[in-house]
């Protein structure tokens, strides 16, 4: 089943946000989810933040047997850089969010004014 890049962002995110060490969670996103993405089902402004997040994580060589450039990537980085890495991908989603909108049938909001506008009011009491 194809998933949406919205659907490939959410399920990083969720990733990002179980518990554990950041490294691994960053590694599970990655590898689980947004290895599979293709930039171009992204918008036009979000195409340059993928790549420099994508060159990021995988732009070390692997040196171990049985490693790949995104575990040799992640073992390198500081906790300061897998921290940016992953806030990438949250600014990413909330993008794809505002960018594409609602992605699902029934899934746009209702605003609901909490309050009267005062020419509503003065039109009630009339």
């Amino acid at each position: 089943m194809n998933r949406s890049a919205w659907e490939i962002f959410q399920g990083a995110t969720l990733s990002l946000a179980r518990s554990g060490a950041l490294k691994d969670r960053l590694t599970d996103a990655y590898r689980n989810h947004l290895a599979s993405l293709d930039e171009s089902e992204l918008p036009w402004d979000l195409r340059q933040d993928f790549r420099s997040f994508n060159y990021s994580i995988t732009r070390e060589p692997p040196l171990l047997r049985g490693e790949d450039s995104v575990r040799a990537t992640i073992r390198k980085m500081s906790n300061c850089e897998a921290e940016a890495a992953a806030s990438c991908v949250v600014k990413m989603f909330c993008a794809l969010q505002r960018s594409h909108g609602p992605t699902r049938p029934g899934s746009a909001a209702t605003v609901v004014p909490l309050y009267i506008a005062s020419s509503d009011a003065r039109a009630a009491k009339g």
